[in-house]
């Protein structure tokens, strides 16, 4: 497993990061991923890398969430990294599987934001935290989408409508990137 790929990424974005408990978050998970050489496995107890994206629509008015079935919340796409390195990668990937799109626009091969949070225990997987790398991409909101056995919905949801669905902090800092990027 190679780490030097996630380490690059994350330490290209930790100067840029939105502010400061973004950044502070990115050295955290700089930190974790150097302290353990299985960060990319789920079989990592105190936790894993996962990637997911941002999916906007080409007007920038939109984002594209998944009620999520196990969390039982709105959130963007994405997953376990389950070994491999390139976050990127996985996170288009899992854009695949739990929405159906493949014409996809990535925005930037740099990571767009970070986030640090807790997945409480299900059934027989424990409390462990995910580090989650996201990546900005567009995607052609007429395309048909498809609802995974992973989700209850998908929807596109304007900018002004997502802190109805999910008010969390790293949900609005998205929110607000995205605006500011124009």
């Amino acid at each position: 497993m190679h780490r030097t790929a996630v380490l690059r990424l994350l330490r290209a974005h930790q100067p840029s990061a939105a502010d400061p408990h973004e950044a502070a978050m990115a050295v955290e998970i700089i930190r974790f991923v150097e302290a353990h050489p299985d960060c990319l496995l789920r079989t990592c107890a105190p936790g894993h890398l996962t990637g997911s994206a941002w999916i906007v629509d080409a007007p920038r008015r939109r984002v594209l969430l998944t009620h999520h079935r196990k969390l039982d919340t709105w959130l963007q796409p994405g997953g376990h990294a389950d070994g491999d390195s390139d976050l990127l990668a996985v996170a288009l990937r899992e854009v695949r599987e739990e929405t159906g799109l493949v014409r996809l626009r990535l925005v930037s091969s740099a990571v767009f934001d970070v986030d640090r949070h807790w997945i409480p225990p299900q059934r027989d997987t424990p409390g462990h935290w995910h580090h989650d790398l996201r990546f900005l991409i567009e995607a052609d909101a007429a395309e048909p989408l498809v609802i995974s056995h992973e989700s209850h919905d998908l929807a596109w949801v304007e900018f002004a409508r997502v802190p109805a669905l999910n008010p969390e902090e790293s949900m609005l800092r998205m929110v607000r990137k995205t605006v500011g990027r124009g």
